[in-house]
């Protein structure tokens, strides 16, 4: 696959179309804005106005949008998958319902697309490092078709299952993180409580078996309050979505429920951590 086109050139896309033009892919990437087009072409892509420009003879076409809404809106709400070869590919890495990946699957499959779900854990620093992780769900054809693309910014690339099973294996993990953080909110109370400061507890817990992924960012900001600060609004957003899916397939929670709170940004959640 040479031939990419690319939607959501943002925090975590950019990085992404840094790494697939330096690995001599041809990217081609929505900008609708003359400024934006500028900024993207300086990076040696491609530029298109709309989603149709961007999937016209696209081998494989990369959506990293914020939001569910507008996953439906690229895939399902454009001429995108009319535009789109035959036989290509839907790469979907925005964090979502696994039924909106499943509803454009449906759509794409009368023209032979395939459609993997791909979300991704970690951030733009390990974007930009080739390290961050992607849970991808599909069929195991359709994800070692693309491993190479993903592999450009990506190391592991997990397959997990069929499609939908990338969104739900994120949804858990982003469950967990969110959890993490507010139970170290609750443990540096503690350490205080004990007489232990938190800049000690930074310190010395990363070296011990309390650690984490959560753990380590905290250290690395130097509080709770601020790490919760820096990533709250992707996390309150991941665990709404995950309350959702777990609403509309009947299942809850369990332990995880009171320890991120009642609903997204509330008080015992990641927003109010620290």
């Amino acid at each position: 696959m040479k031939r990419l086109g690319f939607v959501g050139a943002g925090r975590m896309g950019l990085p992404m179309v840094r790494r697939l033009v330096a690995g001599g892919h041809e990217v081609r990437v929505l900008g609708r804005s003359p400024e934006r087009r500028r900024a993207l072409a300086a990076e040696g892509a491609l530029v298109g106005g709309c989603v149709e420009d961007v999937a016209d003879g696209a081998d494989a076409v990369l959506v990293c949008v914020y939001t569910d809404e507008q996953v439906r809106e690229v895939c399902l709400g454009s001429a995108l998958l009319d535009v789109l070869p035959e036989g290509a590919a839907i790469v979907v890495h925005t964090t979502g319902s696994p039924r909106t990946v499943e509803a454009v699957a449906a759509r794409a499959a009368a023209r032979r697309i395939q459609v993997v779900d791909a979300p991704v854990s970690g951030g733009p620093h390990d974007i930009a490092a080739g390290r961050v992780t992607v849970f991808a769900g599909g069929d195991e054809d359709a994800v070692a078709r693309l491993r190479p693309v993903l592999g450009r910014y990506a190391d592991p690339v997990l397959h997990v299952g069929p499609l939908g099973a990338g969104q739900r294996v994120k949804l858990v993990n982003n469950a967990l993180f969110a959890a993490h953080i507010v139970l170290l909110s609750d443990a540096i109370r503690l350490g205080r409580r004990l007489g232990v400061d938190e800049a000690v507890l930074l310190h010395a817990l990363p070296h011990g078996s309390a650690t984490s992924r959560a753990l380590t960012g905290v250290a690395a900001r130097g509080s709770v309050a601020r790490f919760a600060e820096a990533v709250r609004e992707f996390v309150d957003k991941d665990v709404e979505v995950v309350r959702q899916v777990a609403a509309e397939l009947g299942t809850d929670l369990g332990a995880l429920a009171p320890v991120i709170g009642p609903h997204s940004g509330g008080g015992s959640g990641p927003s109010g951590a620290g």
